[in-house]
């Protein structure tokens, strides 16, 4: 694996341009690039794949400054009062966010910009060549985007572009990294950079509302009022014994398939310690003054009513729920419960995960967030005197 200079100056010969903009990127790159090398036992495929992410995140940042630096006014850009959706994941998220994707009237991190966002779309004439025509990017067993082209991706390519994002250490081992990320790295211009971008991708669009989603934000939710301070949160929830196993297996068949040698007890370690920081924080967050900027919904409800829950949040919101939205995220649910993958179903022994140790890690937040949406699922009772 190379040096930070070596993978920046890769970068600048594609490019022809030099300016990388704010150096808040130069930590997580080189304690990123020290874990590969040092950490993650990559095969050659590895190496060749994170390489290439590497340099291709360097290389974006250089396309971003320079279109700032030739149109100054993209950063008159507005950014209002962003949805963004949060908590563990395997909670219904994903559907959740293609479900809102289905209104005409918001703006999205659409899968084929997330890792591309220069040029700027509305800059582009014809077909857009960042636009693919197959299911996405296979690694492992699996399609880890979804399968519509046009859909939302999380956030974690364009805070990847400073290199603080959860999305490295789902392709490689590398704890050094991980540690730092949670402990150490300060994310506000991490997220101040993702803004930059977002004002980039609506440049010469029309003015829409954007709707967000990363489990991730769980564990930055400071940083992220830092810079979104008028922004509001769906969080959506489940069992989190039905979750971290899921997740750890997904780990492992991406980490499996850049390594001939993995540590599912490390990968199962890993995601405990994160996703349960990640929910002590997120009730912190909450309890300081912000509850009345989150919007609860149970895994289960959005199961049962999917086009309710989306009403019922777009009412919180303020918002309607048009006859085409409607529409449009009916056919989406039906066309989905078609293609819709079978559940994985781990040992969690092969993960050194016991559920029964797991459980009190989570305890406080199960209890919290049974409270949070007991209020969805009696909203058809007759109110009581305690109401």
């Amino acid at each position: 694996m190379l040096t930070n200079a070596e993978v920046m100056e890769e970068a600048i010969g594609q490019n022809g341009l030099a300016d990388f903009g704010d150096d808040s990127f130069a930590e997580g790159l080189d304690i990123l690039l020290a874990a590969l090398r040092d950490e993650a036992r990559l095969d050659d495929r590895g190496q060749a794949f994170l390489h290439q992410r590497i340099v291709g995140y360097l290389s974006q940042r250089l396309q971003v400054e320079d279109w700032y630096r030739r149109h100054p006014e993209i950063d008159d850009v507005p950014i209002n009062e962003p949805l963004i959706g949060l908590g563990l994941p395997r909670t219904g998220s994903t559907a959740l966010s293609m479900l809102l994707a289905q209104d005409p009237d918001v703006r999205y991190l659409r899968r084929w910009e997330s890792s591309q966002p220069c040029p700027p779309p509305a800059t582009v004439r014809g077909v857009d060549p960042r636009i693919p025509f197959d299911k996405g990017e296979m690694v492992g067993t699996r399609h880890h985007v979804p399968g519509d082209t046009h859909g939302p991706m999380e956030c974690h390519e364009l805070m990847a572009l400073d290199f603080k994002s959860h999305i490295f250490q789902s392709f490689a081992e590398i704890p050094s990294y991980s540690t730092w990320l949670i402990q150490e790295a300060d994310l506000v211009p991490t997220l101040r950079y993702q803004r930059r971008v977002m004002k980039l991708l609506q440049w010469g669009e029309p003015e829409r509302p954007w709707r967000l989603k990363c489990p991730s934000h769980v564990l930055w939710l400071g940083a992220l009022d830092a810079v979104f301070p008028d922004a509001r949160f769906v969080m959506t929830h489940r069992d989190p014994t039905d979750v971290i196993l899921s997740v750890a297996d997904l780990y492992a068949d991406i980490i499996g398939s850049f390594s001939n040698e993995i540590d599912r007890h490390y990968i199962g370690r890993l995601n405990i310690e994160h996703w349960s920081l990640g929910m002590e924080r997120a009730l912190e967050f909450r309890a300081n003054g912000a509850e009345d900027r989150f919007y609860d919904i149970d895994f289960r409800a959005m199961q049962d009513d999917p086009i309710g829950e989306v009403t019922r949040l777009y009412a919180w919101l303020g918002a309607p729920v048009g006859a085409r939205f409607e529409a449009r995220m009916q056919s989406w649910w039906t066309h989905a419960a078609t293609e819709r993958e079978p559940s994985s179903h781990a040992d969690p022994v092969e993960f050194g995960i016991d559920l029964d140790e797991v459980r009190p890690r989570f305890a406080r937040y199960v209890d919290c967030a049974r409270r949070w949406t007991a209020h969805r699922n009696t909203d058809e009772q007759e109110p009581t005197d305690d109401h």
